[in-house]
């Protein structure tokens, strides 16, 4: 089924986002779908909804405040703007955040590999942009880590965002990276986007302007929602 794109709007040429079955990426061959799936349309509550935002804790949006004591690891801010394909900035939009600790491990019952949990830091964080559509974190710099898709297999450091539209049906995820990372050339999940250029804009920068003296290194990371620009997400949405 295709349903025509609306006036104006630049969809994403192929390659863009990740296909839903990638061999390398090992977990897809078993959960990605076999059968094309069937596209709904949109009710009024998809579109009308209750804007997802609720209530911002005060430290929502500084991951190294939310316990008693200082985290271990390399203090940053990660900091941008989300943007439509136009270029305009998309406020009041909810964009959540969750990540490994320094080590490379996940606050998470499942995650047992033996790397050192901290107990002054969870790794999960949300704020929601301002009219400009600026959003910005105050976080630890994560680890690496082994996930077992393949033999010495290791992700490379990486935060995974979450972003809202006005309800659970408008959400996208995509996963920022660091720049010169040097597990990208093995890991299957960066590399499961086809088109080298939209695989970039996966990658954050570092922005030494930004950076906050004696405290914060600082990396910038845009998100644009569509068009030839748009980041990619871990589902296509077109």
């Amino acid at each position: 089924m295709t349903i025509p794109h609306p006036a104006g709007y630049r969809p994403a040429p192929d390659g863009n986002h990740p296909p839903l079955l990638s061999e390398g990426y090992r977990s897809t061959v078993l959960r990605a779908p076999s059968q094309a799936p069937v596209v709904l349309r949109h009710r009024l509550t998809e579109v009308t909804g209750p804007l997802l935002t609720g209530d911002i804790g005060p430290n929502d949006h500084d991951l190294t405040a939310q316990h008693d004591g200082e985290p271990i690891g390399q203090r940053i801010v990660v900091f941008g703007r989300v943007l439509d394909s136009d270029g305009r900035a998309v406020p009041n939009t909810l964009v959540e955040v969750w990540q490994a600790n320094a080590a490379g491990r996940y606050a998470h019952a499942r995650d047992n590999w033996p790397a050192p949990l901290d107990p002054n830091f969870t790794g999960g964080g949300r704020v929601v942009t301002d009219a400009q559509g600026n959003y910005s974190f105050t976080t630890i710099k994560p680890g690496a880590y082994p996930w077992g898709n393949h033999h010495n297999a290791w992700r490379p450091a990486h935060i995974h965002l979450s972003l809202f539209g006005r309800s659970f049906t408008q959400r996208l995820v995509t996963q920022m990276y660091f720049p010169d990372d040097p597990l990208f050339a093995q890991d299957p999940i960066f590399n499961s986007v086809p088109d080298p250029a939209a695989r970039q804009r996966l990658v954050s920068t570092f922005d030494l302007e930004a950076t906050r003296p004696e405290w914060a290194l600082a990396y910038r990371f845009d998100v644009v929602l569509r068009g030839r620009e748009q980041t990619p997400f871990e589902e296509p949405h077109e």
